[in-house]
């Protein structure tokens, strides 16, 4: 008899779930997806508190076939994700944190985006319970995009649904040297290889739970890890699309999102050697990738801070760090009949400090919140204009910059 490929393989990494991997395997179970249509496998990474043995009562009395692989702790989310990974069979995968849960209904839902759309990535909508979760990506539902026309640049975490013949192909795997920001190098390979990416907005498809005790599966350590981080994920931009406003779009991220708040109120109270450890790790960062179109997508205290960065100037950068946290709104300057408008933060026009006025200048969308503020009309019409060719053409089939980047 010839068994049927299963739509989906749930794999489940977990180390010291106890109990909230009660719950998730709850939600795996109340799933309206037919049972013949799901395969979940699950790695207890060396727990000692009683996962693996629930696991395996589980796997004993389940509906759907689930597989349980005992393993030594690997120290981290990617090991077991990547055992898994390699055992799947179904036609997607979804990576499913053993102390979150999945929504009802969550797997058919999904399944039926991606093959109703012949999209390779989907992303379910997520909620927090007692923990925060991304938001900006859940307007609405849209059954084809890409990374570029829409913000799931946001959302760089494994739980979503992928095509398993995309990871396949590629060879694609987490990064086990990683001790942070793994999952982020993954999620955007995927997005930037997919043949199309789904958002199902309307239903929440995905929990994320924050455990009471503090704990969670993903690693943690100094701040040299997070240098790490944004060094793999912008050269995995490097190398899969070519400098342009495309690769500076998504820069952005790992900019403001990684590197960036480690020159926030955290930086005030490192010592000396410290702060000049994260400008030496810093600098061929900023040397390779830095550039005035990543600049000019950032609000002015963020594009200020980054810019000292390049430039060396940790004696500038104390000042400003505390003006930021501080909360203070810097006065506007407005010029040119109200058409351009530059933001008072520390150093502004200081002829010693020699920071250009560039660096000062609002853009459109963050100078709009001061009154006075002329938006130069023709602007505003490039920017809509672009904006809807950019989501005209990623409604169309085979139109996601994913098969160029896979070139």
């Amino acid at each position: 008899m010839t068994v049927a490929q299963p739509d989906v393989t749930v794999i489940i990494g977990a180390y010291e779930a106890m109990p909230y991997l009660v719950e998730c395997l709850a939600s795996v179970e109340a799933q309206t997806i037919d049972r013949t249509r799901i395969e979940v496998i699950a790695v207890d990474d060396g727990s000692t508190d009683g996962t693996g043995e629930y696991l395996e009562e589980f796997a004993a009395r389940a509906a759907m076939p689930v597989t349980v692989i005992r393993q030594d702790n690997s120290g981290g989310p990617s090991g077991p994700r990547n055992v898994g990974l390699g055992k799947a069979a179904g036609r997607y995968v979804f990576f499913l944190d053993a102390d979150d849960r999945l929504g009802p209904q969550a797997l058919e839902r999904m399944v039926a985006m991606a093959d109703e759309n012949g999209t390779d990535v989907v992303l379910g909508k997520v909620e927090g319970v007692n923990r925060s979760a991304p938001k900006s990506m859940w307007g609405e539902t849209v059954g084809r995009t890409d990374v570029f026309s829409s913000n799931i640049k946001f959302t760089l975490s494994a739980q979503k649904l992928f095509r398993r013949e995309l990871l396949e192909r590629h060879g694609m795997r987490f990064d086990e040297s990683l001790w942070t920001g793994e999952d982020a190098l993954f999620t955007m390979e995927a997005y930037l290889r997919a043949d199309g990416v789904s958002v199902l907005a309307d239903h929440t498809c995905y929990y994320l739970v924050g455990r009471a005790d503090g704990k969670h599966v993903t690693r943690s350590g100094g701040y040299s890890l997070r240098f790490d981080s944004a060094r793999a994920l912008m050269a995995l931009l490097a190398e899969l699309l070519p400098p342009g406003p495309k690769r500076d779009m998504l820069m952005v991220r790992p900019f403001l999102v990684t590197l960036l708040p480690q020159f926030g109120p955290q930086f005030l109270k490192d010592g000396d050697d410290v702060r000049r450890r994260k400008f030496e790790l810093a600098k061929p960062l900023m040397d390779a990738y830095w550039n005035d179109d990543i600049a000019r997508r950032l609000r002015v205290h963020e594009r200020l801070r980054l810019h000292l960065v390049a430039a060396g100037r940790p004696d500038l950068l104390e000042e400003v760090v505390k003006f930021v946290r501080a909360k203070t709104q810097a006065p506007a300057v407005l010029e040119r009949k109200g058409r351009r408008l530059y933001l008072d933060y520390p150093y502004f026009r200081d002829a010693q400090a020699g920071i250009p006025d560039s660096v000062y200048r609002a853009e459109a969308r963050e100078a709009r919140l001061f009154p006075g503020y002329r938006e130069d009309p023709l602007d505003a019409f490039l920017r809509r204009a672009a904006r809807k060719a950019r989501r005209v053409l990623s409604t169309r089939p085979g139109a996601s910059g994913g098969r160029a980047a896979a070139a």
